[in-house]
């Protein structure tokens, strides 16, 4: 029976690889002391199945595939986080993360050296210790074995966990203090006093209601969109939105005083409907220049998106399954949903023209050499290519009638499904290898492997901390980013309760992944030519 078995894993690549894939992740739901491998366990069984079945291939371009729907994921969701951190803070956060990579990368090197490890696996320990699915890629290429791979499955694990622990101890030691996080919508009405009187609304807005938005006006007993030459009265109400309870306040206290109910009680004039973003006319582009329905009033008071409900600022973009409340005359509901589209399955929707145009851009621009003196040609390859163009794409959001966003949902599903495969062939096709190396040096290599981490931590952790006085939210994401697994970045989140790990885990991530595959590409041309001296 077993093998049966094999004979088949042996003989069907594509039931290999979803088995791998299947079971992988059943492994990886696995929790022990609230650790889990998650997709990670995927490279595990594979190897496991590889182990198992001598003859199992999985051959063809299905590994490089997915990683590039994992690179690209990461680019689109990031573009606009990445580059804002080329300026401000943003560049002494990648400067310590560039000075973490490079550091280990050199312990590696000279550990593998002692130990007499050979430059494809130290190459791999690296990758794995970072975690880097990219730069694994990176060492495939360049040392054209398997070596990499075996590297990288001893060191991954410690790769995972080795964060987490650093994180959790690094946290039981500062005891950080987050403020309580708070909603970012807030809204309310305000009565308009005598001392006001006969003002414009724009006159307002350029003074007491600078810090809010203006929504709804209430004037001789009827409800209006805000117009700039609205005349208030007193006893007149407005409805502002704001993300902060306080500019609400301060408005309200310069202006006359809160009084709720008169305005969102009487629905005679204006109505309130929550529709679903899904059409593309009205993806990617800023409220500002949003186009409306015409011959009728209306506005847009809030946008929900996934779990928050965010102030429609004049720069906001909306993005497929948004869900936005709009103020329109009751008569004109159904024009608003056949405008906005009003379909919750936008949310799994994307343009496949735009997804394959930016992948064939990022192929391309992998495949140009840049030559480099002394060393030889390198390239950006599978790995850093389509980063590097998704970066640029989901910087730009929307190019004229091409969109290249995708909603989060659906940007999950590719960036997953892509790892997972892409871990299932490393794993399955170093299965053998694997097992031969790990019996003659493995519990070196991994030792190699902890070592290559701790350097990457401790670095990012206690010189940001203690002498960059690094935020600590910030820090913990900038210390994701350099190691680069989203298990770590789903903990640091967990210890440091803010938005702020997610920015820098998006600032920090893309660059290293760029500064890796481009460091593991220089070193192995540059052991290939001392071998071949």
């Amino acid at each position: 029976m077993l093998d049966l078995a094999r004979e088949i894993i042996g003989s069907q690549p594509i039931l290999t690889a979803f088995l791998a894939i299947g079971l992988g992740y059943l492994v990886g739901q696995i929790s022990i002391g609230g650790f889990s491998l998650g997709v990670g366990a995927v490279l595990f069984v594979g190897l496991a199945i590889g182990a198992l079945a001598p003859k199992a291939q999985i051959t063809g371009p299905i590994g490089l595939t997915g990683l590039i729907m994992f690179l690209y994921g990461i680019g689109i969701l990031y573009g606009r986080q990445f580059f804002e951190g080329m300026v401000g803070v943003g560049q002494k956060y990648n400067l310590l993360a560039l000075v973490a990579c490079l550091s280990s990368l050199l312990v590696a090197l000279g550990l593998g050296h002692i130990f007499g490890i050979k430059i494809g696996h130290t190459l791999g320990i690296y990758a794995g210790s970072v975690t880097s699915t990219a730069t694994l890629q990176a060492a495939l290429d360049v040392m054209k074995n398997k070596d990499p791979s075996i590297g990288y499955s001893i060191a991954y694990p410690f790769g995972v966990i080795g964060p987490i622990l650093c994180i959790y101890f690094m946290t039981r030691m500062v005891k950080p203090k987050f403020p309580v996080k708070a909603q970012r919508f807030q809204m309310g009405e305000i009565s308009i006093g005598k001392s006001h009187a006969g003002k414009r609304l724009d006159e307002l807005m350029a003074g007491a209601l600078s810090e809010v938005q203006v929504t709804m006006v209430r004037k001789g007993g009827h409800n209006f969109v805000p117009a700039a030459d609205i005349v208030l009265s007193a006893g007149d109400a407005i409805l502002v939105v704001a993300e902060q309870t306080e500019a609400i306040a301060k408005a309200a206290a310069a202006l006359g005083k809160l009084e709720s109910g008169r305005l969102a009680s009487d629905r005679a004039d204006l109505d309130y409907i929550r529709v679903f973003v899904g059409k593309a006319s009205v993806v990617g582009v800023p409220l500002a220049s949003l186009p409306m329905p015409s011959g009728f009033p209306t506005r847009l008071l809030h946008v929900r998106r996934y779990d928050a409900d965010l102030v429609p600022a004049p720069d906001l973009m909306l993005e497929f399954g948004d869900r936005i409340g709009v103020l329109t005359p009751p008569d004109r509901k159904d024009e608003i949903r056949r405008h906005f589209g009003d379909t919750v399955k936008a949310a799994a929707e994307f343009s496949y023209v735009s997804l394959g145009i930016g992948m064939v851009m990022g192929v391309l621009l992998g495949l140009v050499p840049i030559p480099i003196p002394g060393i030889g040609v390198v390239t950006l390859g599978v790995g850093g290519g389509p980063l590097i163009v998704a970066l640029i794409l989901g910087k730009l959001r929307r190019t004229g009638p091409m969109l290249w966003t995708m909603p989060l949902p659906a940007n999950i599903v590719l960036r997953n499904f892509g790892l997972a495969m892409f871990l299932a062939t490393v794993g399955v096709n170093a299965g053998q290898p694997f097992v031969r190396t790990v019996a003659e040096s493995g519990l070196t290599m991994f030792f190699i492997g902890v070592a290559v981490l701790l350097t990457t931590v401790f670095i990012v952790l206690v010189v940001g901390h203690y002498v960059l006085k690094i935020p600590y939210d910030d820090l913990v994401g900038v210390a994701s980013g350099a190691t680069g697994n989203p298990a770590i970045l789903v903990y640091s989140t967990k210890m440091a309760p803010t938005e702020r790990p997610d920015i820098g885990y998006a600032m920090i991530f893309p660059s290293m992944t760029l500064v890796k595959v481009i460091a593991a590409q220089i070193v192995g041309l540059l052991m290939a030519g001392s071998s071949a001296g």
